[in-house]
């Protein structure tokens, strides 16, 4: 396994003034950080982190990979704001995506959308209530779910789809089957959201590229019949993360797909133990030196059963809004979420508090 180098911002600001030099801004968004840990893997082995200043970044750079160098320019550079058909959903903060589950047995909302008039119902509720994205979908990915046929599972969605974004909603479609992308497609989504990360079926990435809409690829450690019995890592998993969305981002773009289009997702819960869960959440702002958008999913997932008394996936909003308020600490330009009113409010007095912060 190959020598890498990987760059983590830390020791975040209030506000830059007064600190030129000191600080940069993380991809555009509404935090500085005015510390880089750097990371040495060789091979399995991992060397002490070394926690550079930002004022002393560029000298360190120099000793280092162009891959390091790379890194620390999309840690800095804007992202650019997604265009899902004619709705535009800016990335200079966060932005939340509420999920609504057509489906019969998904672990938290299985069985509450059981037509497409409940869903269309949650979906509206959502976007008023502040949703940027609403995200449909028709299949369980959850551990032990057992695939759907896609005839069925485009019949689920396409007619939430379709009423959706003649509302003017912005929609995406939570599928990893290309004969699904392209019906939800054609029903007006705007966005393809595939925790397989186009690796499902080969026809996936020539679907999304034909079509010039963003796609979110996740991370996924095997698929969900067997992807939670006991997964394995032979690395820190922010690093195993990185390294497999790099690989996807690059295979993504030789399939034709603009890299602006990508948006990540690390697979909270995809493959994952608790504890490889939290070391993912507290090593997130890592994934920003893949100069794509990062869009996070930990909504009430067992994790935060796990950390609370194993309380069930309806009794789960605060520690839901706890990840997504640390996820947007560390610059997450998506949060996608079941509690839309919520979470909406947090991420509104979080911004609030920014907003202070950076008015001299």
């Amino acid at each position: 396994m190959a020598e890498r180098f990987y760059l983590r911002p830390t020791a975040f600001v209030d506000a830059p003034f007064g600190h030129d030099g000191q600080v940069a801004r993380l991809a555009g968004g509404l935090l500085w950080f005015s510390a880089v840990e750097i990371e040495h893997l060789d091979g399995t082995v991992r060397a002490p982190a070394r926690l550079v200043p930002v004022a002393q970044i560029e000298a360190a750079l120099q000793d280092l990979p162009e891959s390091a160098r790379t890194a620390w320019q999309r840690l800095t550079s804007p992202r650019s704001a997604l265009r899902l058909r004619e709705r535009v959903i800016r990335l200079d903060q966060p932005q939340v995506a509420g999920i609504v589950n057509i489906t019969p047995d998904s672990f938290s909302d299985g069985g509450v959308h059981a037509d497409a008039e409940a869903a269309l119902a949650t979906g509206s509720a959502m976007a008023a209530a502040g949703a940027a994205i609403i995200d449909v979908g028709g299949e369980s990915t959850r551990p032990g779910a057992k695939p759907v046929w896609e005839g069925d599972e485009a019949t689920r969605i396409v007619p939430v789809v379709e009423r959706l974004a003649a509302s003017g909603t912005a929609v995406s479609v939570d599928t990893r089957k290309a004969a699904v992308m392209e019906a939800a497609l054609a029903a007006g989504a705007g966005l393809v959201n595939d925790v397989s990360a186009l690796t499902w079926e080969p026809r996936s990435a020539e679907v999304v590229a034909s079509a010039g809409c963003p796609v979110v690829l996740m991370h996924h450690q095997g698929p969900p019949e067997t992807m939670q019995q006991n997964p394995r890592y032979d690395r820190p998993v922010p690093f195993e993360v990185y390294d497999w969305l790099e690989e996807r981002i690059a295979e993504a773009q030789a399939a034709g797909i603009d890299r602006e289009n990508i948006v990540v997702d690390p697979g909270f819960g995809f493959g994952k133990s608790v504890q490889h869960n939290l070391q993912l959440m507290n090593g997130l702002a890592l994934l920003h030196g893949l100069g794509c958008p990062i869009m996070l999913g930990a909504s009430r997932k067992r994790t935060i059963g796990a950390l609370s008394g194993e309380a069930p996936a309806d009794k789960r909003l605060g520690g839901s809004v706890a990840l997504a308020l640390k996820a947007a600490e560390q610059g997450a330009q998506i949060i996608r979420v079941h509690d839309v009113p919520e979470t909406v409010q947090a991420l509104r007095v979080w911004r609030g508090l920014r907003d202070a912060a950076l008015t001299p």
